[in-house]
């Protein structure tokens, strides 16, 4: 019990501080969402759609436009202003209704859309595929009102209502992509490799910097205070950890959070990755309490903490696959537990693995957190009792 209202004592002093906050919370969101953004690759694009008094169909096709997942887009007042767009990359490419569209389609003829991209340009033709392929659900549901008119009599706007009706209603043929890569080692793109690769380096680099926390609490002589009264040096010490722990989970399960609902980030395994949450968690915990008894100041602690664990992050794998690096590096970087949680979560999230099949990294990040948290609690014993 001691222990417990030692780590709440020391986890309210540690978030009553605004700039610890920002580092712990908003920090990491931003560089999740940069870093999520630009290893995006190319599964959404951004399209500029000009509607020139095209009538209700063709304002239908652009709302069909804009309703599709893999497409951004981005109306506009004119071909001119579209055209310019796609010439300063800020659209990759634009989209012409043209006038007398629903009229045309009305009558039975053929009406064309206007699509201006460059047939050498690998961007813009799989962003042509993706418009391609909503104007041809669109087409395919005016012919079918046409023949349903033509055919079994009835208005053409009654009969194109059916069919939205029956598109609806129709059960979609579905694709199942399956990875045949089973030693894959690369994360997912986008933020399915952001957030987990900052998950791991932030709440190490916190972990790092927040040991200034018990320099500052030896400095305001804190635990000579508690000594006095009826405290033992193993509360103390325990209480310390425990409130490093929760800052590195709860630092954990929002990136967690944030990930998933607000960036659909699939984090795997609800087991497996629950487990290397927890495990990395700790190996942050051994971190954080042993930069405080090994750093003789909070400034030293903020000041060194966090090149040091941007160091180990690029070492590790947090920056870029570590595929791609000599393989000496690797070796180096396996040195370090963030590389065995990067290899943890490229089993979690690009090869579907559970916990047996991250068993050998979760047993070094387990020896990692080991080897540092009796280190800690040995050293802040030595610092709490001198």
């Amino acid at each position: 019990m001691t222990a417990l209202l030692v780590a709440r004592t020391s986890l309210r002093r540690y978030l009553r501080d605004r700039t610890a906050l920002f580092f712990v919370v908003v920090l990491p969101i931003m560089v999740i969402t940069v870093i999520g953004m630009t290893v995006r690759g190319f599964s959404e694009w951004r399209v500029a759609v000009v509607d020139t008094r095209s009538g209700a169909l063709g304002g239908q096709l652009a709302a069909d436009l804009d309703s599709s997942r893999s497409l951004l887009v981005h109306p506009m007042a004119d071909v001119a202003a579209a055209r310019m767009a796609v010439r300063r990359g800020e659209a990759d490419i634009a989209v012409v209704i043209p006038p007398g569209f629903d009229a045309a389609l009305r009558a039975g003829r053929t009406a064309s859309v206007t699509v201006f991209a460059d047939d050498t340009n690998s961007t813009q033709q799989a962003a042509l595929s993706a418009v391609a392929s909503v104007v041809a659900t669109s087409s395919g549901r005016v012919e079918a009102a046409q023949f349903t008119t033509a055919e079994v009599g009835g208005t053409f706007a009654a009969n194109l209502l059916v069919a939205r009706s029956a598109e609806r209603r129709a059960t979609p043929i579905t694709v199942a992509a399956r990875s045949v890569d089973r030693t894959r080692r690369y994360l997912p793109e986008g933020f399915s490799y952001s957030a987990p690769t900052m998950l791991v380096l932030f709440v190490f680099i916190n972990a790092l910097a927040g040991g200034a926390a018990v320099i500052e609490s030896r400095r305001l002589r804190m635990y000579e205070r508690m000594l006095a009264a009826p405290v033992r040096v193993g509360a103390v010490v325990l209480g310390e950890t425990l409130c490093y722990l929760a800052l590195a989970v709860l630092q954990s399960v929002l990136i967690v959070g944030i990930g998933a609902f607000a960036f659909g980030v699939q984090w795997g395994d609800p087991l497996a990755a629950g487990a290397l949450v927890l495990v990395w968690a700790l190996v942050g915990t051994g971190a954080g309490v042993l930069s405080g008894t090994v750093f003789r100041t909070p400034e030293q602690a903020s000041a060194i903490g966090a090149p040091v664990g941007i160091a180990l992050g690029m070492l590790g794998g947090c920056m870029w696959p570590l595929e791609i690096v000599p393989g000496a590096m690797r070796t180096l970087g396996h040195l370090f537990p963030h590389a065995w949680a990067v290899d943890a979560w490229i089993g979690v999230l690009s090869r579907g693995e559970g916990i047996g099949g991250i068993a050998r990294p979760l047993g070094m990040l387990a020896l990692f957190a080991a080897g540092l948290i009796v280190l800690a609690a040995a050293r802040l014993r030595r610092t709490v009792t001198a």
